[in-house]
């Protein structure tokens, strides 16, 4: 891969991670350093507060898929199930684009970031931790991986055959 091409896929998957944040993290809202700062001191001065999102977060496989999956007619669950996966499509495509990483990895990005976003959710108390956006997130990833397997990268389509 040329320089400039690389420099472009970094900047790619440099925009696209602040949007991942953007989504996950601050729900549309803008992304506000000093509320981060803030919502991390609260829950510093406030540790009940992790035992709180705890209490509510969702740890048994499957579950929350199985909800979505029932009340597909719903916006709500409709987006929050095909939402999780196509979120994550992307980081499937830049590992495979890169070059670097094959399925393994592609699993193993999409399950670690998407565990830190989740966990970082908990943390900042900004959101639920939830088992089946792990599950949901790796799956987009796996499937962004297959699509660059499926469909001809630009530059091999181009390649001259010798």
């Amino acid at each position: 891969m040329k320089r400039m091409d690389r420099k472009l896929l970094a900047l790619g998957f440099a925009v696209y991670l602040y949007i991942l944040i953007k989504i996950i993290l601050f729900k549309y809202a803008p992304v506000e350093i000093a509320f981060l700062l803030s919502q991390l001191h609260s829950v510093m001065e406030h540790p009940e507060i992790i035992e709180n999102g705890l209490a509510y977060a969702n740890f048994t496989p499957f579950f929350s898929i199985h909800q979505n999956l029932d009340h597909l007619s719903n916006t709500h669950d409709f987006v929050n199930l095909f939402g999780n996966i196509a979120l994550f499509v992307p980081l499937g495509i830049f590992t495979r684009l890169s070059a670097k990483g094959g399925l393994f990895t592609a699993l193993v990005l999409s399950l670690g970031i998407s565990f830190s976003l989740e966990g970082s959710q908990l943390l900042l108390s900004m959101g639920s931790f939830d088992v089946d956006d792990l599950i949901l997130n790796v799956l987009g990833g796996l499937i962004g991986y297959a699509i660059c397997l499926v469909v001809p990268q630009p530059a091999a389509a181009f390649q001259k055959k010798s």
